[in-house]
């Protein structure tokens, strides 16, 4: 305890973000014995601070973001630094800059260029206690108003700043928006007709070959199909991700019965992935009513949550669908064995394009163990149930691919009104 006090009485903070001036006053204050943490701006500052809990904090005033004078206040109404001496070390020397430092909470003021010989002098009167301060009653007061004034001119110069920035990012992301949307109607145009042409094309009996026949012609554009119904299932997931937050996704409501929906997604996935060794536990269709939506958005949204489920159980596992009715509303539940999702990532998954694993590893399939994707899928399927008046949430223990916690995909829908 005794080394840790010591350690930390040689510790000090320069705020600095000029180098010649940070090498300086190292050098300095190194060759009389003090460890010496150099920032350059004044977040870093109050983040240094706080770890570090110096035993002396020197502030450069005229420094970027934060200045000297905002840090220093800040730092001022911490409780664990409450009794650090702060030291304006400045090359603000103008009448007044002296009082508008100690009136933000300085303790002292050092003018630049610092005298060499006396500067380690100085330094440890200041770690003995010394302390200046405004002799005048009157002149404090006045000091006082006019840093009040300048805090609150500098808020407004931050917040028209915050305003204008953000009028920008809101343009950039509708034409990004605008561009994602017309891009993808127009590769829809040529997808269409590769994949009519190619079906055209299977249909002539005379196409030699078999679709398990390795590189005959007919195995081939098989492949093309396949390719082709792969590329406009990502265009359309991008395209229906944009469409929703632009607010513009239309819905073609009528009765949806939950159970045949939910049996058609599972078998349809289980054709996409045969390799898989998983068991689905589904619920009887009778246990999922009825609901007023759309047919095709809705089984969307199921979809990337099974299939969600898939890529995160190993093979062995289990996912467990099931429904059942709460206070008119249905309540759908997505039950895997798999390897868990860490608490942090439980919200940020349903962000468009996040993804978990590293995009180094990524691949295509849409059923392998940890496969990849574009992070769109459960992004997809929040627009989805929201767009519905419903809500979707995940819940796990954390991730751990030893332990297996699993995860389990809440999502609730209104039944209709009767």
């Amino acid at each position: 305890m005794e080394k840790m006090n010591r350690e930390q009485r040689s510790r000090i903070l320069y705020v600095e973000d000029d180098p010649s001036s940070a090498r300086l006053v190292q050098r300095i204050l190194e060759a009389e014995g003090f460890e010496v943490r150099i920032v350059t701006d004044g977040i870093a500052a109050l983040e240094a601070a706080r770890q570090l809990r110096p035993a002396l904090i020197l502030m450069d005033i005229n420094i970027s973001g934060l200045d000297g004078y905002e840090v220093t206040t800040r730092l001022r109404m911490l409780e664990e630094l409450k009794d650090v001496p702060i030291i304006a070390v400045t090359a603000a020397t103008l009448k007044g800059d002296r009082e508008r430092a100690l009136i933000a909470g300085c303790d002292g003021y050092i003018p630049k260029p610092i005298d060499v010989d006396r500067f380690p002098e100085q330094v440890h009167a200041f770690l003995g206690g010394m302390r200046e301060s405004i002799e005048s009653p009157q002149e404090k007061t006045d000091y006082l108003v006019e840093y009040s004034r300048r805090l609150v001119e500098r808020l407004e110069q931050k917040i028209r700043e915050l305003e204008k920035a953000h009028a920008e990012l809101q343009k950039l992301d509708q034409m990004k928006t605008d561009f994602i949307i017309l891009a993808g109607h127009e590769l829809r145009t040529p997808l269409t007709a590769i994949y009519g042409y190619t079906q055209i094309l299977l249909s002539i009996p005379d196409i030699p070959g078999s679709p398990d026949e390795e590189g005959s012609p007919r195995h081939l554009l098989e492949q093309v199909v396949q390719a082709t119904r792969r590329l406009s299932q990502v265009v359309d997931d991008i395209l229906n991700v944009f469409i929703i937050e632009a607010n513009k996704l239309e819905l073609s409501i009528s009765p949806v019965p939950l159970g045949t929906l939910v049996q058609n997604v599972v078998r349809n996935i289980r054709s996409l992935g045969p390799e898989r060794k998983l068991t689905f536990e589904v619920d009887a269709p009778e246990q999922f009513p009825t609901v007023m939506g759309d047919p095709q958005r809705l089984y969307q949204a199921i979809w990337h949550v099974v299939s969600n489920a898939v890529k995160y159980t190993p093979d062995g596992g289990t996912i467990r669908i099931s429904g059942r009715v709460v206070d008119h509303t249905v309540h759908l539940k997505v039950q895997d064995t798999g390897i868990g999702i860490n608490p942090e990532d439980r919200e940020r998954v349903f962000d468009r394009f996040y993804v978990i694993e590293e995009t180094i590893l990524h691949h295509s399939s849409k059923t392998a163990f940890k496969g990849g994707g574009l992070g769109l899928g459960l992004s997809l399927a929040r627009g989805i149930i929201e767009a519905h008046k419903g809500r979707i949430w995940i819940e796990s223990e954390g991730r751990d691919e030893v332990r297996l916690p699993g995860t389990t995909v809440h999502i609730l829908l209104p039944l209709p009104e009767s």
